[in-house]
């Protein structure tokens, strides 16, 4: 398999951010880690190993950027509003600097699939709800997709309020936004196991809003003996990126 590991001097974030890349080409994968972890992660809990076939058969090339999470949603000392206001600049990253590096080195003009598992998984359908032209396949994790899970109550801060699934889903009515989540393909899988409770709720309410916007999208809710860890991610991940293929997503 091809590996590299790499960074790029981001100016949205003011800092080096480090990114490994597995595979020679490809559909683009990228995979934002669980909560404040980094690049190495996904590798290193074995997801990128549970990934090999379709990553060796050159249907995905997988990169797996550093989070901001410290600086962002896990900034406990900071507003919801402040809070917001440090992941956006981390999205401005992902779409203005990391995106068009991915494009200029894979040659590839498509879109791409966002994916995480738990904290990565808020991120995964964050960014798809936010930049559908982008991002038209999501495999999201065990996720929650409310942002007072990290901020507390926000008051209707529109900061926050983009930032949070649940609640801008809601209030989505502009029809570009709209048609373009209806053709896109969603994927949003929970475990009913052992440190799921939270993730099973947030993903009822999350199914509710698709439904009510009228966007197809396959929730799945796996067993009551499916835990909220890495054993079954790995399980999870081979098995629906095997569904993407057989439809020809990737």
């Amino acid at each position: 398999m091809h590996f590299e590991r790499r960074s790029q001097w981001s100016s949205e974030l003011g800092r080096e951010m480090y990114f490994n890349v597995y595979g020679h080409t490809g559909k683009p994968v990228i995979v934002f880690p669980s909560s404040g972890g980094n690049q190495e992660e996904y590798a290193n809990f074995g997801m990128i190993d549970a990934c090999r076939s379709f990553i060796d058969r050159g249907l995905i090339k997988i990169y797996t950027p550093d989070s901001y999470d410290k600086e962002s949603w896990l900034a406990t000392w900071k507003s919801g509003h402040d809070m917001a206001l440090a992941h956006n600049a981390y999205d401005r990253y992902i779409v203005h600097e990391l995106v068009p590096l991915i494009r200029h080195e894979s040659q590839w003009n498509g879109t791409m699939i966002a994916t995480g598992c738990s904290m990565g998984a808020f991120h995964s359908v964050n960014f798809a709800l936010r930049h559908p032209d982008l991002f038209d396949t999501t495999i999201a994790l065990s996720g929650v997709y409310d942002a007072r899970f990290f901020t507390g109550e926000f008051y209707g801060d529109p900061t926050v309020y983009f930032n949070s699934p649940i609640d801008s889903l809601w209030g989505q009515n502009d029809d570009w936004f709209l048609n373009q989540y209806r053709r896109n393909h969603f994927i949003v899988a929970v475990g009913q196991g052992a440190w799921e409770n939270e993730h099973v709720s947030d993903t009822v309410r999350l199914q509710e809003a698709f439904n009510a916007k009228g966007i197809p999208a396959w929730f799945d809710y796996w067993g009551e003996d499916v835990d909220h860890d890495w054993p079954w991610w790995r399980k999870q991940m081979p098995f629906f990126l095997s569904k993407l293929e057989e439809q020809g997503i990737i």
